[in-house]
């Protein structure tokens, strides 16, 4: 017997079954195959008397098992559709019992709600105080009402009969695939054609058309109209809408009633805005809008730390300002300029026994106007220079004006004084009739003789300026955010946009985000006159700034906001507030529109705003009633292609002051014959300008009477036509002259005349007092009181302007 087989008869594992041998005393190998002795079989058998050997194999005798009673099996549960019939009987045997129960439950509610009625009726009955009972009267005994009898008690809950388990049903492959196909569609087959001898049932009537109801509309809210409404200048429908609180769909409807058809961002005038609000029963209250000021004054607080004086140089051209202020710092900028005048805004600084000053230099030339405006706004003090040999000249009067209106203290500085023909006490003279007196004649302005040229009395004018701004405590903030005037702006070509800034409040940093008028930007960098990198700049002091996004307009004011972001919204906000107020400008038409109007179209190109500023406004100046000039583009930098492009597709003439083509744009003119004038001072480019627009001036034209005729007799001659015989009243009747024929004071006929005889002879012009025949050429209605005026038109050369 092998070890295996006798394992599976003790039923334990063959190495279980070799320990157990060993226990008895008979090593055996844990070996499946190995064979066991019949003395370890025998004491085995001792063991475990159930163990039996049949035939070698060892088994153990099973125990008797108690016979359990045969359960019969259960019916088989009908299957298919007589299984549903059975499930679905039984549910509706359950819905019936669960309704009949429901039934009984409401019919015992109601039964204890009218019982308990019923008591509280009794109970309130018996509270209420009886009336007095009768002697006589024995009261009779009341029946109670009859209790209802008890209801039997009913089960609360109706335990619902168990749901049959489901069979589970074994489905072949076969009867699946049968099943999952669609069944064929079964076609009914036509009806057979109607009998002929069967009468046709008539068709029937059509359906009677549905009408449908009118809807009554609901009524509709009006729209509120604000009670009143601000309005001042030209806005949009939309705009006019929202302040009037009604749709825009409303007011659009209005402006067509009164016969304007604008969209809802078309810009509408103030006056028809005032009359559609007024037609929706607002009250308009018109504000007038506030008038553009040219140049705003910065109003800098009087607190903080002292700072610089800002001194703008003013007076008259080639009085010597620019020589002033080279003497002040050593250097030599009037050498620089072209024809030995200033032409832009120069801001320098100077340091004067440990203090700084900050000097402003204007042109003197009377285009600069709104330079001299400018740096008359920004300053402090006000050094009028006046020319000892020249005295007070125009520019002089009107930069005492700008100084006055800015309400800032001259100082007077009369240069030249080392010349021959100087005359010091004149100039004091004139300015005293200004209202400018000396003080050493009882006057408080301050007056210092000066020589640029050998520096005569400028440490005396130094000591004079400083002195004036101590009396005055000139003070501001450094800790603020930086706020300044933009003096200048040009195009660098490696810089980009550059501007000169004057920083008058705060510090102004390198990385500072900066709003200047429309413009915005970074700074990127910044330098002082001398061109010295600076990383800040304090109140006072005038710095080159680099970064902005485009050249701003001299005279803005810059202003450091929190970044760039908002600096570009500001901007953008600016400009479309400038667009719409620009389409809100609608020109009035005139007469003078009507007539053909010569125009000289200009091309501006210049190399600093200012300067720019200074010719677009003496161009103004220079049109006439018969030439008008358009500008046509204007801006700063060189001249490009894209300039001599747009000359030559308008026929203009490119005017370029301080700058220069680039090769390109030259060759470009040359081959598209475009008129490119370049200046470098302004005076030459204004006299040229003049002779463009002389040009151009139409020659007037004028009517010169020559003499008048009356028509006395009329001939009638074959082969001529109508003569007739006239007497000349008055001046003299010229063979080549224009005639008009008058009748009644009306003209008739104008022309010319085709044939003047006196007698037989043809002559060239008859004198008043004699008698001649004519002939007028292609007309022959002519009676006799008729007059013949001739007349000539002669041309005139236009005045000089």
């Amino acid at each position: 017997m092998r070890l295996h087989e006798l394992a599976k008869a003790l039923g334990v594992t063959t190495k279980e079954a070799a320990d157990r041998l060993a226990a008895l005393g008979h090593e055996v190998k844990a070996n499946p195959q190995a064979a066991v002795p019949e003395s370890a079989l025998r004491a085995l058998r001792e063991q475990h008397p159930e163990l039996r050997l049949d035939g070698g194999k060892a088994t153990l005798k099973a125990a008797p098992k108690a016979k359990k009673p045969a359960v019969p099996p259960p019916p088989p549960e009908p299957a298919g559709p007589r299984r549903r019939i059975i499930k679905r009987a039984e549910e509706v045997a359950r819905e019936r019992e669960e309704q009949e129960r429901l039934a009984a439950e409401a019919a015992r509610r109601a039964a204890e709600e009218a019982a308990r009625l019923a008591e509280e009726q009794a109970r309130q009955a018996a509270a209420a105080p009886a009336p007095a009972p009768e002697p006589a009267a024995a009261p009779e005994p009341v029946e109670a009402p009859p209790a209802p009898p008890p209801e039997p008690p009913r089960p609360s809950t109706v335990p619902l009969p168990e749901r049959h388990a489901e069979p589970v049903v074994t489905i072949s492959p076969e009867v699946l695939k049968k099943v999952s196909q669609p069944k064929p569609e079964v076609r009914k087959p036509p009806p057979p054609p109607p009998s002929l001898r069967q009468p046709r049932k008539p068709p029937p009537p059509p359906p009677a058309p549905r009408v449908r109801q009118p809807v009554a509309p609901e009524p509709q809210a009006a729209p509120t109209v604000a009670a009143e409404v601000r309005l001042e200048g030209s806005l949009t429908v939309g705009e006019l809408a929202q302040r009037l609180g009604v749709p825009a769909a409303e007011v659009v409807k209005r402006l067509i009633e009164v016969g304007v058809l604008a969209g809802v961002n078309q810009q509408i005038p103030l006056e028809t805005a005032k009359a559609v609000a007024e037609a929706m029963g607002a009250r308009v209250i018109a504000e007038a809008p506030k008038p553009k000021v040219a140049v705003q004054r910065l109003q800098v607080a009087q607190e903080g730390e002292v700072r610089p004086p800002v001194v703008t140089v003013l007076g008259h051209v080639d009085h010597g300002k620019t020589t002033l202020l080279d003497t002040i710092r050593h250097t030599k900028v009037a050498a620089g300029e072209f024809g030995g005048i200033t032409q832009h805004i120069g801001a320098y600084q100077v340091e004067r026994d440990g203090r700084r000053v900050t000097f402003i230099d204007t042109p003197g030339h009377e285009a600069f106007t709104a330079l001299r405006a400018r740096g008359a706004q920004v300053t402090d003090i006000a050094v009028l220079v006046v020319a000892a040999d020249d005295g007070v000249m125009p520019q002089t009067v009107e930069a005492i004006n700008h100084a006055k209106a800015a309400g800032v203290p001259i100082v007077v500085a009369i240069n030249k004084v080392d010349l021959p023909q100087a005359n010091p006490d004149r100039v004091k003279q004139q300015l005293a009739e200004l209202g400018l007196v000396p003080e050493d004649w009882g006057g408080d302005t301050v007056m210092v003789p000066v020589s640029a040229r050998t520096g005569q009395g400028i440490d005396d004018l130094l000591e004079m300026i400083l002195l004036v701004a101590e009396l005055h405590d000139l003070r501001a903030d450094p800790t603020k955010p930086a706020r300044g005037t933009v003096l200048e702006a040009k195009v660098d070509r490696g810089r980009g946009p550059v501007a000169t800034v004057l920083v008058q409040e705060g510090t102004l940093r390198v990385g500072d985000a900066v709003v200047v008028g429309e413009v915005h930007g970074k700074v990127r960098a910044m330098t002082d006159d001398r061109g010295r990198r600076l990383q800040e700049a304090g109140p006072s002091t005038p710095v080159e700034v680099v970064g902005l996004s485009d050249v701003p307009t001299a005279g803005d004011l810059l202003e450091v906001v929190a970044d760039e972001r908002r600096a570009k919204a500001i901007a953008e906000e600016r400009r479309e507030r400038r667009r719409a107020s620009e389409l809100a400008q609608a020109r009035k038409g005139s007469l003078e529109e009507l007539v053909e109007v010569r125009e000289l179209r200009l091309v501006v190109k210049a190399d600093v705003h200012g300067s720019l500023e200074a010719i677009l406004g003496a161009l103004q100046r220079l049109q006439t009633e018969e030439v008008k000039i358009n500008v046509l583009h204007a801006a700063v930098g060189a001249v490009t292609e894209s300039d001599v492009m747009l000359a030559a597709a308008s026929r203009a003439v490119v005017l370029g002051f301080n700058v220069r083509p680039d090769p390109a744009a030259r060759k470009l003119a040359e081959q598209e014959g475009v008129d490119v004038r370049l200046y470098r001072i302004i005076y030459e480019a204004l006299d040229d300008v003049q002779a463009l627009v002389k040009g151009l001036a139409a020659p007037k034209v004028t009517e010169v009477v020559l003499g008048r005729a009356e028509v006395r007799r009329i001939f009638h001659i074959s082969r001529v036509g109508t003569v007739a015989g006239c007497y000349v009243l008055d001046g003299r009747i010229p063979r080549s002259a224009q005639v008009r024929l008058i009748r009644d004071g009306a003209v008739v006929y104008e022309g010319r005349l085709a044939s003047l005889r006196r007698f037989k002879d043809d002559v060239r012009e008859v004198a008043a007092g004699f008698e001649c025949g004519m002939v007028l050429e292609n007309f022959q209605d002519i009676k006799e009181g008729d007059v013949v005026e001739a007349y000539t038109l002669q041309e005139q050369a236009p005045a000089a302007g």
